[in-house]
């Protein structure tokens, strides 16, 4: 977790590209090159550094997505959620336009989109170091359409942390309002709204509005505690309870929202990013459903559910799915998040590349469902939208295999969805962007009891060798399983069964590596309705 293994959170909030191992870059081996040691000291270096590893690429080779949101430039982490505002959703994000300097320090940068799929850049909204509280963390935006706040009807008012005096030790939540409709934002003094009590975890400030109880509501993290306050006017806070899980490390990022099931049962989630690599479970957005009465929220269970359970979709933020018109549909909730780790954050050829660092998963439209032994939980897919991106369709139909069969087809980024059917098996999936001799290739899909995603033996950024393969549970008794995976140049994303279960992963596969081929162990099976879509955004 940031802050918990020798780095500040503020170095890497700030990023910075000195000192990553942007060797990792395929030009002549597989194997990726060990990464610099993560020390503040590394990301210090300067620009001179980073300019001279960026001579290593040639113009023509590109690692930026295809069809997934990347930073236009330099770096970019945590998503900040989206609002909507004049019928598109405004979309926040962290960005350091001094990445390549080493010089420390994110501010708020907005694009805009229609679909979830296709971006506008709008460059910086809310500023860095323009007020003595410096750069600014992770936060929200709302829409204050009654004018509580007394800035005007409408007016997007921002909540996030700031770190008065350069460090990570004093985190405080400070206002800033836009009054043009979230494209530039002014500073409402200097003061904190809510000033830090003394802790040293005090940070990503989640707001909603509770219409049930006519106030402002913000999720807090406090290390193993989120904080719950209540504002009348989001200029000033009252603390009304806290809940406290430990075992996950530091929580952050909250998130608090109340969706509708298939059934209608109504239940409260509450999220957050977290660390539970120690106990065997992801690094990405652990949540519970439950109850929330205003100012304590009750969970259904004690311990938490995943919404992804890949190595790397962190900081990951849900927001509220509207038709054309602005209506909420109160039965889904739109998520994106950041696709990398702490504990790699530098390491990405696209910095040598194409000059940037920082790319999200794919939006994703999330639902509540209630499972066979009446528990609820979240379930995700790919944003309809992407639909209307197609640009290459190739139906493969029914595929038979035993043993590995290599497919006729060649492709960098896609989406391939198959529903694997057998009657005797032990394992089953697809070699995703596969190397001409077959010795590179990213696995997916299920073995055993359980689903898996598989980066090993591609080459990927992950050089301890602790995090290369993801599992969630599998019935093999079932005897079929759907797979949709989307692929493009530096991620995998592997939607299991309707999207009851998701694995996001970061790999850096040579270009070259572009073949696909599927395989079974232990028996043969079927892939059904075996569809490759190509997109063009």
């Amino acid at each position: 977790m940031p802050g918990t293994s020798g780095i500040s959170r503020r170095a890497l909030f700030a990023g910075s590209a000195a000192g990553g191992a942007a060797a990792l870059l395929p030009m002549g081996t597989a194997t990726a090159a060990p990464a610099a040691a993560p020390t503040a000291e590394g990301k210090a270096r300067g620009k001179a550094e980073a300019k001279a590893k960026a001579k290593s690429c040639t113009t023509a080779a590109s690692y930026r997505a295809a069809y997934h949101f990347t930073v236009p430039d330099q770096w970019k982490n945590d998503p900040q959620r989206p609002v909507w505002v004049d019928g598109e959703y405004h979309y926040y994000y962290l960005y350091n336009a001094d990445y390549f300097t080493g010089v420390v320090g994110t501010a708020w940068r907005l694009a805009t989109t229609g679909d979830l799929v296709s971006f506008t850049d709008h460059g910086v909204a809310v500023p860095k170091d323009t007020t003595p509280g410096g750069d600014l963390w992770s936060g929200s935006a709302v829409v204050d359409t009654g004018n509580t706040a007394g800035f005007g009807g409408g007016a997007v008012v921002v909540i996030v942390t700031m770190s008065p005096g350069g460090g990570t030790d004093h985190q405080e939540q400070f206002l800033y309002y836009s009054t043009d409709g979230g494209r530039t934002f002014s500073n409402y003094g200097t003061d904190p709204v809510l000033p830090n009590p003394g802790v040293a975890d005090f940070r990503d400030p989640k707001v909603i509005r509770d219409e049930d109880r006519g106030r402002w509501v913000m999720a807090l993290a406090e290390n193993d505690k989120i904080g719950f306050y209540h504002s009348d006017d989001l200029k000033s806070w009252t603390y009304a309870g806290g809940f406290v899980h430990d075992g996950i490390g530091v929580l952050e990022c909250p998130d608090l929202f109340r969706i509708t099931a298939g059934d209608g049962t109504v239940k409260w989630v509450l999220g957050v990013s977290a660390n539970g690599k120690g106990s065997g479970l992801p690094n990405t957005y652990a949540y519970w459903t439950g109850s929330f009465d205003g100012s304590a929220f009750t969970a259904d269970a004690g311990d938490p559910q995943w919404l992804d359970h890949g190595w790397d979709w962190y900081a990951a933020v849900t927001f509220e799915k509207r038709d054309a018109g602005g209506a909420v549909d109160a039965a889904a909730r739109y998520a994106i998040g950041w696709v990398n780790d702490w504990d790699y954050a530098d390491t990405t050829p696209t910095i040598d590349c194409d000059g940037f660092n920082g790319t999200d998963s794919i939006v994703r439209e999330v639902t509540l469902n209630r499972a066979s032994d009446g528990t609820y939980y979240l379930a995700s897919q790919p944003v309809a939208g992407l639909d209307s991106y197609v640009s290459r369709t190739v139906n493969l139909g029914d595929v038979t295999v035993d043993g590995t069969k290599v497919l006729d087809y060649t492709g960098i980024s896609y989406e391939v969805t198959t529903e694997i059917a057998w009657s005797q098996l032990t394992g089953a999936g697809l070699q995703l962007r596969r190397s001409p001799d077959g010795g590179r290739h990213i696995d997916a899909g299920i073995y055993a009891d359980y689903a898996f995603l598989n980066r090993r033996n591609t080459v990927n950024a992950d050089t301890s060798g602790k995090w290369q393969e993801s599992h969630t549970p599998f019935d093999p008794s079932a005897g079929t399983v759907k797979l949709r995976i989307l692929v493009d140049r530096t991620s995998v994303e592997m939607f299991v069964d309707d999207g009851r279960y998701v694995h996001t992963s970061q790999v850096f596969p040579y270009l070259l590596d572009t073949r696909l081929a599927l395989f079974t162990i232990g028996g043969s099976a079927v892939f059904r309705n075996t569809v490759i879509r190509e997109f063009s955004v």
